[in-house]
């Protein structure tokens, strides 16, 4: 299934269910005791494009205010969840060079990748905007992080929860019931085809991360040039 479709399933699914109500609240966002944390490889937008989504975003809060609302510091895109995020996990129970040398060993030589970032899509706890890739050169680095981690000892988790494909970006997610849903649902489908931009991918990073990549709690463990 091509990108394209994907998304407008998605969004056709999930806009259906929230029109009814059955969305997802998420309790934990502002927890204190929420101690899931994990080991990320994601790509960071530039600041232009950032702060284009935050001109979407703003229109967002104007219409609801008390969702979650994404700042520039935690936007991202998930390369890989290494390790996904879960309560008790600990930096210091892993060695991050064996993690930093497996992911070097995934890396192609001069992908040339390129994200645009053009559309929203939902699901039923967030809205997110839709990536899209110029060529296949960063699910080529997926496949092999897939199998040289597979291939090796370390403490990891990925695809447990799904297998990622797309280079999409998490950018409001529910907190509260939605207090104006029919204003909220009229700006998603506004937005439904807005060009946000494109941008050349030059870095990966590995991060220690919590769930929501708050900027507070993240720690870069080492940056990759690609």
């Amino acid at each position: 299934m091509d990108l394209k479709t994907h998304y407008n399933i998605l969004y056709t699914d999930s806009i259906r269910k929230i029109r009814n109500d059955d969305y997802e609240i998420d309790p934990l966002i502002n927890s204190s005791s929420d101690n899931r944390f994990g080991i990320t490889l994601l790509i960071r937008p530039p600041d232009d494009i950032k702060n284009n989504i935050q001109k979407f975003l703003n229109e967002f809060k104007s219409i609801d205010p008390k969702q979650y609302y994404y700042q520039n510091s935690d936007i991202h895109i998930t390369v890989m969840s290494i390790i996904s995020c879960y309560d008790g996990f600990e930096l210091e129970r892993i060695n991050i060079s064996e993690y930093i040398d497996v992911i070097s060993k995934s890396l192609t030589k001069n992908p040339k990748i390129n994200i645009d970032f053009k559309g929203i899509t939902a699901s039923t706890s967030c809205i997110m905007i839709q990536g899209f890739m110029n060529n296949e050169s960063l699910n080529i680095i997926r496949n092999n992080l897939r199998k040289n981690f597979k291939n090796s000892n370390l403490q990891q988790s990925i695809d447990k929860r799904y297998s990622i494909q797309t280079a999409h970006t998490t950018v409001i997610r529910f907190q509260e019931k939605l207090k104006n849903k029919s204003d909220f649902l009229n700006a998603i489908e506004a937005y439904k085809n807005y060009e946000f931009g494109s941008f050349e991918v030059n870095e990966l990073e590995l991060v220690y991360n919590d769930w929501y990549q708050k900027e507070k709690l993240v720690k870069k463990l080492h940056e990759f040039n690609i």
